[in-house]
């Protein structure tokens, strides 16, 4: 039967005839494996609609899902990180940083901007992890701070979108000096009394939750995330005991106390909007 029997042989499509689907058009789900067209990502701001995993993403995209029709102004963009100690590992720390720069688009492993969210002013600071693992270097503290500034000024809410491996190694103690500038800030923000909302995201840990990420006024995690301080190998060699089922997880985080609220990433603006509301009034 022709159904199952090739009547022409061989490959008649030319090389210059071929089409293959441009990158990033399909994406794969992490935990259930099917795959998920780009348009769907969007469309679902980019949660798995089979199983509801919330897929990492950068500060393009969560100001995308935030932000009033994606219309907000970014501040401090030029800032770019230097090499007080002239790092070397497997390459020199410059070169990591233009390596990286050129491969994300990114300056440095935060982005900070001011918009609306439902209507309301709200400035905001988010990581990047694509950047060096969104690790906590001098660049990073300063623009948290002059966001915070910001903020104070002009007595607008301050949410904090933290996604980050921790402290930057190559920077060293600029990089835990980081830690102190922001606590300190933050302290500053909540004399003003104006809020300070942390959102915890996938993955929050090392230096970033040991500061600023659990000082919010209300803290928020995202469904499934990694939070903690060290890893959990790291944890189970020293305690030489297993760890609990779920260990590290944001609902296991909530559960010890540490949190305030786990948000579905496709209601976290109306969330906010409420919430920031509440604040106002």
């Amino acid at each position: 039967m022709a159904w199952f029997k090739r009547e022409s042989k061989g490959i008649i499509t030319t090389t210059e005839e071929k089409k293959e689907a441009p990158d990033g058009i399909w994406n794969k789900c992490p935990n259930c494996k099917k795959p998920l067209h780009y348009t769907e990502q969007v469309e679902n701001q980019y949660v798995c609609h089979y199983c509801g995993y919330h897929l990492r993403i950068g500060s393009a995209e969560y100001f995308s899902v935030l932000f009033d029709n994606n219309e907000f102004t970014e501040l401090f963009a030029d800032l770019r990180s230097g090499d007080p100690l002239h790092f070397v590992d497997t390459k020199k720390y410059t070169d990591r940083l233009r390596d990286t720069q050129a491969k994300t688009g990114l300056k440095d492993a935060i982005r900070a901007a001011h918009g609306k969210i439902g209507g309301e002013d709200i400035m905001i600071a988010c990581m990047d992890f694509n950047f060096i693992g969104g690790s906590m270097g001098s660049v990073v503290g300063e623009k948290i701070a002059r966001s915070i500034d910001y903020s104070i000024q002009n007595k607008v809410p301050f949410l904090m979108i933290s996604k980050s491996g921790g402290a930057r190694m190559m920077e060293a103690a600029f990089s835990l000096m980081q830690m102190a500038k922001t606590s300190a800030k933050l302290a500053l923000l909540s004399q003003a009394r104006v809020p300070y909302i942390s959102l915890l995201t996938d993955p929050t840990t090392g230096g970033v939750t040991a500061s600023y990420a659990m000082l919010g006024d209300i803290n928020i995690a995202e469904p499934g995330s990694l939070i903690g301080f060290a890893g959990p190998r790291v944890i189970k060699e020293t305690i030489k005991k297993d760890l609990p089922k779920g260990f590290q997880t944001a609902e296991f985080v909530q559960e010890h106390g540490f949190l305030d609220f786990i948000v579905d990433r496709r209601e976290m603006k109306e969330k906010l909007a409420s919430f920031l509301k509440m604040m106002k009034n």
